[in-house]
């Protein structure tokens, strides 16, 4: 496809094509394209909403205000609610917060398996 044949097919989408999808060069504009709709569009074995959820709770840990902003409007698009992404933000603050702490004092990977398998077990135990 050429460059015009790309952008009208993103003009038929969103209305206008994005000045970041402006910025991508000839060489590459149809591969990134191609997969920008079929990771952010297309449904998959994880439901839209929830990927953009997800896509919320990355951009809050990495400090992207540029895809916190993306993936709040996809978001909404797909039918969440405030609550939902505060939820999404709030699960991501605390994922990231209990890496910090694991992390940094450098627990025993192995030891950290063995114990999160215990947990599972026990848990499974008294669900049974």
């Amino acid at each position: 496809m050429t460059r015009q044949e790309v952008y009208a097919e993103i003009k038929g989408m969103f209305g206008l094509v994005p000045k970041f999808i402006q910025l991508i060069p000839d060489s590459s504009l149809e591969m990134e394209w191609q997969l920008f709709k079929r990771v952010q569009f297309d449904e998959g074995a994880i439901p839209n909403k929830y990927r953009e959820l997800i896509g919320i709770g990355i951009a809050a840990v990495s400090k992207c205000r540029y895809c916190v902003a993306f993936h709040t409007v996809a978001a909404k698009l797909n039918g969440a609610t405030d609550a939902e992404i505060e939820d999404a933000i709030h699960f991501a603050k605390s994922a990231a917060g209990w890496s910090t702490w694991i992390n940094g004092f450098a627990l025993d990977f192995e030891e950290f398996k063995k114990e999160l398998e215990t947990m599972a077990a026990f848990i499974r135990s008294q669900n049974s």
